[in-house]
């Protein structure tokens, strides 16, 4: 875990930081703006503009505990967050050539404010994808994806060798290093029921009212259940994060329904077309 004092000096002095993996370990601070990357590294896929390094971390075969900062910078008051896991050395960046290989599903986060915040996430047992077997020995990459609220999505990796449940070698999980700030909450991310493309065209302007705005995912056609679930307040619990995300209709797409059905009444929609 990074000294405390460290990550409050680095808090109030830079501009572009956003997630900090505080276990098992990190590939290395990519919490810069510069020339080369002038709107911040941890923009850029797979790793947040880090290459692979040999700083690597011991973790169990049977998969471990994972812990980050999610909310050092502005616009995290709402986030999606992924995890992901890639094994290898035969990617561009010497790191994982696939790194699409989900430990959880998708959640939603929580945070006090729009501004830069402190909090820690912890996920105390991070499964491996089903069927996987590791070895001891085998090296892999652990990517945290948060999803910013103007859809940008920035990245964050640590690099691990297996090795047996109870090996000496893996970091010792504690409350000190894992645990869920109490000002930061979570949101399950629920599957929706939408209209099939072009049966908007065929309601009225009564029917199509019953389209809304589902938080900030963008726009849901007839939402029959709650896109975001009921909050959970830490400490957070693996089994709170077992959703499924489903997405069907874009904003576009909306747009463009609702314009037609107030074309074919003849009348104003009771919402504004933008």
């Amino acid at each position: 875990m990074l000294p405390s004092l460290f990550l409050a000096a680095t808090a109030a002095t830079l501009a572009s930081a956003h997630t900090v993996i505080t276990y098992p370990g990190w590939r290395g601070n990519n919490l810069h703006t510069n020339e080369a990357w002038p709107y911040g590294m941890q923009w850029e896929y797979p790793c947040g503009g880090i290459n692979l390094t040999t700083n690597r971390t011991y973790w169990p075969t049977t998969g471990g505990a994972l812990a980050f900062q999610p909310g050092w910078f502005q616009g995290h008051q709402t986030a999606f967050l992924y995890v992901n896991i890639g094994v290898g050395t035969e990617g561009p960046d010497g790191g994982p050539i696939n790194m699409s290989n989900p430990l959880l599903a998708p959640f939603q986060l929580l945070g006090p404010s729009n501004g830069p915040f402190p909090g820690t996430v912890c996920l105390p047992q991070v499964p491996l994808p089903q069927g996987w077997v590791m070895n001891p020995g085998d090296n892999a990459t652990l990517q945290i994806v948060e999803i910013a609220m103007h859809g940008a999505a920035l990245f964050s990796c640590v690099d691990i060798t297996f090795a047996e449940p109870g090996d000496a070698r893996i970091p010792e999980v504690n409350e000190t290093n894992c645990f869920n700030s109490s000002d930061i909450g979570f949101a399950n991310i629920y599957t929706v029921t939408t209209t099939p493309i072009g049966a908007a065209a065929n309601m009225n302007v009564n029917s199509a009212s019953s389209f809304h705005t589902a938080a900030w995912l963008g726009y849901s056609a007839r939402i029959k259940m709650p896109v975001i679930g009921q909050v959970r307040q830490a400490p957070l619990h693996l089994e709170q994060l077992t959703v499924g995300c489903r997405l069907a209709v874009g904003l576009w797409m909306h747009q463009k329904s609702l314009s037609r059905v107030a074309a074919e009444s003849n009348s104003n929609p009771p919402w504004p077309i933008r």
